[in-house]
């Protein structure tokens, strides 16, 4: 069994989907969850079901695209708990399907922003935060559209591809440290976002995001020693980056 407790874990875009499941996950193993997310109703539910299930958790509801509030956020953590133990940054927005040349400025921007730019918004203000446990988890959530590069995906895909390389060269900077930094990709999962992006699938046959949950969760063990790798959840094995061939 995974423990814990102790720990503080900070769950980014944990008002649904796969975030509000790793975070139930999370405190369920004894870890206090600070949640956050724009969706105060998803907060409050989740904040139900950890109350429910023995753990406790902070809510913060917070809009991700809010630069100066990230920037806030690290001592406002530090400022109660003085550490962080674990971070699950997994807000993400899909954006447009479109070929390259056709998306709209803004449309494009955006999801740069919240995928790459809020998320390293994010690092940059926990990190020191990370620095100061014992074993400092960061959980970065990728997706298989970073290397599949399908056809119309060109926004998405950039931004986890981004998301990746900077987790990436994080990893390598504190790779003398306690800290251990991995990126996931979950594989297909039953969020909305699936749902957006694949209107005619059957949600049934795609895994429950607490199934996936349940794997992601363990990234943040303490004895965990990989770090600058992929985890891949459908396969459940770790993978190497490449360079090209």
């Amino acid at each position: 069994m995974l423990d814990l407790n102790g720990r503080i874990a900070l769950v980014t875009g944990a008002s649904r989907g796969i975030g509000y499941f790793t975070a139930l996950e999370l405190a369920r193993a004894g870890a206090h969850v600070i949640a956050v997310a724009r969706t105060v109703g998803g907060l409050e539910e989740l904040d139900d079901a950890i109350g429910e299930a023995g753990g406790t958790a902070t809510l913060v509801p917070q809009d991700l695209m809010d630069m100066k509030a990230i920037d806030k956020l690290g001592a406002a953590i530090n400022e109660r708990w003085q550490k962080l133990d674990i971070l699950v940054a997994n807000s993400g927005i899909l954006g447009p399907l479109s070929p390259v040349g056709h998306f709209e400025a803004r449309a494009f921007e955006k999801v740069m922003t919240k995928n790459v730019t809020s998320t390293w918004r994010v690092i940059r203000s926990v990190e020191p935060l990370l620095q100061k446990s014992d074993a400092g988890r960061a959980i970065i959530l990728s997706s298989g559209a970073a290397h599949n590069c399908r056809a119309f995906w060109g926004a998405y895909a950039a931004s986890k591809a981004a998301l990746e390389a900077l987790a990436r060269c994080w990893a390598a900077e504190t790779a003398n440290t306690p800290l251990k930094v991995n990126c996931v990709n979950p594989g297909r999962t039953r969020t909305a976002m699936r749902a957006l992006a694949m209107p005619g699938e059957d949600p049934m046959t795609v895994p429950h995001p607490s199934e996936v949950a349940a794997k992601i969760v363990k990234l943040a063990d303490p004895a965990l020693q990989e770090t600058g790798m992929l985890y891949d959840v459908p396969d459940d094995r770790w993978k190497h980056f490449r360079h090209p061939e």
